[in-house]
């Protein structure tokens, strides 16, 4: 499940990208001229906020709950067809040699269904796993612009930031929004450590 807190690059490098662009064309001016202009910037740990929230969790929670009957389904019809191979080495002294060619051709037929079967849960996973991130993303990004338009922020980085000062990563409070907006019964627990 490690797959879903994962970003789609194509996003993440439209965001950096309009990021770095924003800096380049707003801070010219060496550092000391930025923070006299008063320029406020401030860093958001985004992978963070993708782990943390209770919105990712959630997230998480609702692809198992959708996907996990159908994975245990896979695996029994897995566990059949192991036996079934299992029986058919353990008789094939015994059978005739149609017998065994017709048993050894069920057996390969069945396991290619489980094949496409896997490919196409997988698939599944994938497209919702996409959707949800995709949601997720815009949420995140909403409250991270909303708490910098409140908070009068000219700028916030995130992902691509190689240094930033404590006292600029506005992380915790991003993460206080998001649980303030989560509904009362999906709530997560506090942060990890």
């Amino acid at each position: 499940m490690k797959r879903l807190i994962r970003l789609s690059s194509g996003v993440r490098s439209v965001a950096i990208a309009a990021g770095l662009a924003t800096v380049a064309a707003g801070l010219v001016a060496p550092p000391a001229q930025a923070q006299a202009a008063g320029l406020r910037v401030a860093y958001v740990n985004y992978s963070l906020l993708i782990q943390e929230s209770p919105q990712a969790q959630s997230a998480v929670a609702s692809l198992r709950a959708e996907f996990e009957p159908k994975q245990r389904n896979l695996q029994s019809e897995a566990n059949e067809l192991k036996a079934r191979e299992a029986t058919l080495k353990k008789n094939e002294a015994t059978m005739t040699q149609d017998q065994r060619d017709q048993a050894e051709l069920e057996l390969r037929e069945r396991y290619q269904a489980l094949q496409q079967k896997q490919n196409e849960i997988q698939d599944d996973v994938n497209t919702r796993r996409n959707e949800l991130m995709s949601e997720l993303q815009r949420t995140l990004v909403q409250v991270v612009q909303n708490y910098a338009k409140q908070q009068r922020y000219d700028l916030v980085l995130a992902d691509g930031v190689i240094y930033a000062n404590s006292a600029l990563d506005i992380t915790p409070a991003i993460l206080s929004a998001l649980k303030s907006q989560a509904p009362a019964g999906r709530r997560a627990p506090g942060p990890s450590k």
